[in-house]
């Protein structure tokens, strides 16, 4: 006799209430979880996947959704139950101990104002009864198996002197606390680096081998699908659409929306053999033929020596007790009309060095040249001038708008404060971008919360081009899209470069994506630059211990592909910290082939 399932959504149905009338969130959505098994659901931004995970767990309610039909049946001990039926007290001991779950944004998901101990130590002592030194101990031993360093130091740490990968560690360790018969994780991997992607669903597998956890993942990066599930459910607008093993909907996708999302990932290795950047092909999109992008070899941005250091204080006068050596001694050239494209993990320097090229952090030392103009020496209203030609497109789009202001006023507000146009001009000029990023001009009297991610990302981008900036620093400004959104915003870019002839930074942890995208690709680890130099040369020949093992993280989406926790053989990462008295050593490089220059000076890896 087969087992039954861990638990079974039957026909759920859920619904908002908003000003104008109800609306759906999950029409009718039915599919069965089993012990052991990891379900991926799939689905774009609002096709209903978070809504239904949060349904299981009876957390939609909170968020003013109601479940209005269907059955939530979950396996208690071989007793069924339903949760959508169930009261508060069943719920309360259910939520944490049987049904664990690991929330998508890993700083809201934490209680700033608690330590990460008496975080991980708070359900273990409700629903486990263990006392205070026992719930402790039991703690760390779930800090070390996250791999996170030092984790007696980190109990007593609090969640905004984590880095974003660590909190999604601390925040996995606290759904795998009490050992739930069903994991719950939404979008547990968005924001992460490839590495601790890569490691984090290594460790995802490994203990729900070890502990037989079901696991419910849902996300939006089919490599993930493909290195996780067993099963596949497709959602699309609050339907399921396609249902399947993972081999058969990688294989033979049915649906046309399934083989849409399928032919929109970015894949390593595509842009073998080809030397310049290319748009991605989209099914049922009209593709704007674009010219090859080939750039000049005129240098627009020239970076020396680059060096910022940030001060740590500590004791009773405040004192600096250390250093965080943020960027140690960079230098790369970016020219006319192409793309360089930084990467490396998170705390490795890489948006604290496009941030310290356009000054919004102060470098310590080195070399910023833009046009032949020193930037680092130039007054505060120089430099005001001098940044109408570099702009920044920032990681997180909400962040980075204003809540209050309309979106035409925000994309004219670079352009009046400039003095570029006058009233009437400018809104002809906010209206043209708005084509150019494709978006309705009806959406302009429109507020950033009525967007979604990918739709504030484009305002970020139309805000930007607003003052006809030469040089674009791109931070992470892809990472939180959905793929068919991450697809068409990549185009646009790269339509972009090749009608204005912009120059960009871009900055990024997705190795598919900057694939796609470079000219050059400089790696980053630890604050240094270990390996720069054309694409095709850094892609096809890495050549840096640290580039290879970079490489070897990216998952494929392809699931007879997989890879296992034995193919990743990460070191931890050192400390950036060090005493004030510290002097690093300078970088030196050999140049492997024309162009491409490896690190020799000891960096750590």
């Amino acid at each position: 006799m087969l087992d039954q399932p861990i638990a079974s959504i039957r026909g759920l149905r859920v619904e908002f209430e908003t000003k104008d009338g109800p609306v759906v969130g999950v029409e009718d959505v039915s599919f069965d979880i089993n012990p052991g098994e990891t379900v991926c659901v799939v689905g774009e931004s609002g096709s209903g996947k978070s809504v239904s995970s949060l349904s299981l767990m009876r957390l939609v309610e909170f968020g003013g959704g109601t479940i209005a039909g269907g059955q939530l049946v979950f396996d208690r001990d071989g007793k069924s139950q339903d949760l959508a039926q169930g009261d508060a007290a069943l719920m309360r001991q259910i939520r944490g101990n049987e049904i664990g779950m690991i929330f998508q944004e890993p700083m809201t998901a934490l209680n700033p104002v608690f330590t990460v101990g008496r975080q991980l130590t708070e359900g273990l002592r409700l629903h486990k009864g263990l006392g205070k030194a026992a719930a402790e101990a039991r703690a760390i031993a779930l800090l070390k198996e996250v791999r996170i360093p030092e984790a007696e130091r980190r109990m007593k740490q609090y969640p905004h002197e984590l880095s974003g990968g660590m909190r999604q560690r601390v925040v996995i360790a606290m759904a795998m606390a009490c050992e739930p018969k069903l994991l719950i994780a939404d979008e547990p991997t968005t924001a992460l680096d490839v590495t601790i992607q890569a490691e984090i669903l290594a460790l995802m597998d490994r203990l729900k081998r070890e502990t037989g956890t079901a696991v419910m993942f849902i996300t939006h990066d089919m490599a993930v699908v493909a290195q996780m599930a067993d099963r596949v459910v497709v959602m699309y607008r609050g339907n399921k659409v396609e249902e399947g093993p993972v081999t058969e909907i990688f294989a033979n996708p049915q649906h046309d929306y399934t083989k849409a999302l399928l032919a929109a990932v970015p894949r390593l290795g595509e842009m073998r053999g080809k030397p310049y950047p290319e748009p991605m092909k989209l099914l049922g999109q009209a593709q704007n033929e674009v010219p090859p992008i080939t750039g000049t070899s005129e240098v627009l941005l020239n970076v020396e020596n680059l060096v910022t250091r940030f001060p740590v204080k500590g004791g009773l006068l405040r004192r600096t007790v250390g250093n965080v050596h943020a960027v140690e001694d960079v230098s790369f050239k970016v020219f006319k009309g192409q793309t360089l494209s930084l990467v490396g993990e998170s705390g490795c320097g890489k948006s604290t060095c496009g941030r310290s090229i356009l000054r919004l952090v102060e470098p310590l030392s080195g070399k910023v040249e833009f046009e032949g103009q020193d930037i680092l020496s130039l007054g505060s209203g120089a430099m005001h001038r001098q940044r109408q030609d570099m702009q920044m497109i920032f990681q997180d789009p909400f962040a980075s708008l204003n809540p209050q202001m309309v979106l035409q006023d925000q994309v004219a507000e670079p352009m009046m404060n400039y003095g570029l146009a006058s009233g009437g001009e400018v809104m002809d000029r906010v209206a043209d971008l708005f084509d150019r990023v494709q978006l309705p001009r009806s959406f302009m009297r429109r507020y950033p919360h009525e967007m979604s991610g990918g739709q504030r990302q484009r305002i970020a981008i139309a805000r930007a081009l607003a003052l006809n900036p030469k040089l674009i620093v791109a931070d992470e400004a892809v990472s939180a899209l959905d793929v068919s959104v991450q697809a068409q915003v990549l185009n646009l870019m790269m339509e972009l470069q090749a009608d204005l002839g912009l120059s960009f930074l871009f900055i990024s942890h997705d190795m598919a994506v900057v694939e796609r995208v470079s000219h050059q690709v400089g790696v980053m680890y630890l604050g240094r630059l270990v390996e720069i130099g054309p694409r095709e040369r850094v892609f096809e020949n890495p050549s840096h211990a640290y580039t290879q093992a970079l490489m070897q993280a990216v998952p494929i989406a392809d699931p007879t592909q997989r890879k296992s926790e034995r193919d990743l053989n990460f070191k931890p990462i050192p400390s950036p910290i060090h005493p004030p008295s510290y002097e690093p050593e300078a970088s030196s490089f050999i140049e492997v082939g024309p162009g491409h220059f490896v690190l020799t000076t000891d960096s750590g890896y």
